[in-house]
């Protein structure tokens, strides 16, 4: 438990939960050690670098940042401003900015304590400004500047949301003056370090402003050092979260158990992490089904994060198309980092370099994807199902073999007549969009990324608290298709089930579709083949 300390005493116990809104406090929030992340951004302070923390959005950006400001403090003064403080006005002119710039400053009472007299004369003079009274971004840094040489502790620059001015060319002098000081700081003091903070990284705002290939490769940072520090969770750091929360409630949750469910899902996405928990403590029910419950919510929930994967989506016809070719035909794309629309969805934390090719980052994510361009499909008219939902659920329970069955009928009745390319292309996505509704409001589903290519993937469904197998794969051969009964049954293994579902997309003449039974080793694997 936490205690109130406003009094320096222990005082009345403050019950601690998890949130998703804001940044997080450890005395009212179960959050994880950060300790080892900040002792690594401090390594990159004491050499003096500049550099930018862009993550995507929910990433624990202003938390890390406001315990960093605590961690540095007794080494170094630390100046921590907040750009969404500043409105559309405070960017209208150089003077302006100056002002809202000396104003942010001036509220930082533990900076005002280690400023000179004239120092604090000059930064009220620049806050009070009126129309006679123009100071300049030269005025400024000038000030500024001889701030950090008269201070005996070095002085360190933390801007939070610097999206707020990324269309504005006030704010881009403002970055040129903070390089030409870098540049020069044998003559002329400066901040030690600088870290700018957001969203989008801070060497590409320009782009923003002006188009031109010039502007574009010569920025006023281009001096920042890389920020290769991993900020997502590792299944270690959420179990120690979830040990701290075990502490204060006793539920006898298995931890590491819980926590790799949590990492599987989430790839240690922080508000991500964070929502599980928060879920599964509403529901009090710290178990598989539990977390099966949450992740069923989660996907179905509107939210700022999924709002803006999705939106960037609809922006993006080239981003839709490559995520659209990633996971419903199992593309395998060579991930490269100076491709403009791979780097954007990188940079809004969307999808990562996964051994040389691009994979969404995470399986939350792929399946709000999923759900998107099955639920265009329908609205723009493809509404291929299998009629009445109740025909598949007996007793509560998902009939699976049932749905292959009626798969197979619909499938040849409404698609027979297409083209082999054609039905090759569609056919997992026809079979999700058959599988959706059927489905939806009970049971969830995801596709298992270890084994997504052009010729197979395995659907999990998750129904009334029994897992479902389906592997999806395209007829390539008598050695292939056999190959890929032993991948079920090895996969079965990893998921403890004995009954397992194959379907297969075959576009012989000869072919004879329909439902067989197969014994395989121990394992029962019904097997469909349109």
């Amino acid at each position: 438990m936490a205690y109130n300390n406003k009094n320096g005493n222990r005082g009345d116990i403050v019950k601690r939960e998890f949130n998703i809104t804001g940044s997080c406090n450890p005395e009212e929030h179960y959050m994880v050690n950060i300790k080892s992340r900040l002792a690594e951004i401090k390594e990159l302070v004491d050499s003096g670098k500049y550099f930018s923390i862009n993550k995507g959005r929910q990433y624990g950006k202003t938390t890390t940042l406001q315990a960093l400001k605590k961690y540095l403090s007794k080494e170094y003064i630390v100046v921590n401003l907040d750009f969404q403080f500043l409105d559309f006005d405070d960017y209208q002119s150089t003077a302006t900015f100056v002002k809202a710039f000396s104003r942010e400053l001036w509220r930082i009472k533990s900076c005002r304590a280690y400023m000179s007299e004239d120092i604090q004369h000059e930064i009220k003079a620049m806050k009070k400004m009126n129309e006679k009274n123009k100071y300049s971004l030269s005025d400024l840094f000038s000030v500024l500047s001889e701030w950090c040489d008269e201070t005996k502790k070095p002085v360190v620059l933390i801007i939070d949301e610097v999206d707020n001015a990324s269309n504005n060319q006030v704010f881009l002098d403002f970055l040129a003056q903070l390089r030409g000081y870098y540049l020069n700081r044998a003559e002329h003091a400066t901040f030690c370090s600088v870290i700018l903070a957001g969203v989008h990284d801070i060497r590409n705002l320009k782009q923003k402003i002006r188009p031109d290939s010039e502007h574009q490769h010569n920025s006023p940072w281009n001096i920042a050092a890389d920020f290769n520090i991993d900020m997502s969770f590792s299944p270690e750091d959420i179990a120690g979260m979830l040990r701290e929360y075990e502490e204060d409630h006793h539920t006898g949750m298995n931890i590491p158990k819980i926590a790799q469910m949590i990492y599987d899902s989430t790839s240690g996405y922080p508000v991500l992490v964070s929502s599980f928990c928060l879920l599964m403590d509403k529901q009090s029910a710290w178990t598989k089904d539990g977390f099966l419950k949450a992740e069923k919510v989660l996907i179905n929930k509107k939210t700022p994060l999924f709002d803006s994967l999705i939106n960037k989506l609809k922006e993006n016809e080239k981003l839709r198309n490559l995520l659209h070719q990633i996971l419903f035909n199992g593309a395998n794309i060579t991930y490269n980092v100076n491709n403009d629309v791979i780097d954007i969805a990188t940079m809004y934390g969307f999808i990562i370099n996964k051994n040389g090719n691009i994979a969404v980052f995470n399986r939350i994510f792929e399946t709000v994807i999923y759900d998107w361009f099955l639920s265009e499909e329908i609205t723009n008219g493809n509404k291929f199902s299998g009629g009445e939902k109740s025909q598949f659920i007996h007793n509560g329970k998902l009939n699976m073999e049932k749905v292959l069955e009626r798969f197979v009928i619909s499938f040849d009745d409404v698609y027979g007549s297409e083209d082999n390319k054609f039905k090759e292309e569609v056919g997992r996505r026809l079979f999700l969009l058959y599988l959706k509704p059927i489905i939806n409001g009970t049971g969830n589903y995801y596709i298992e990324p270890r084994t997504r290519n052009e010729r197979r993937i395995d659907v999990v469904i998750d129904y009334a608290g029994e897992q479902y197998i389906i592997e999806l794969k395209i007829w390539r051969g008598q050695q292939y298709h056999d190959d890929g009964e032993q991948q079920l049954s090895d996969y079965l293994d990893y998921h403890h089930l004995k009954k397992g579902y194959l379907l297969t997309f075959n576009f012989n003449q000869n072919k004879e579709t329909g439902i067989k039974y197969v014994q395989f080793g121990d394992k029962e694997l019904i097997e469909a083949t349109v």
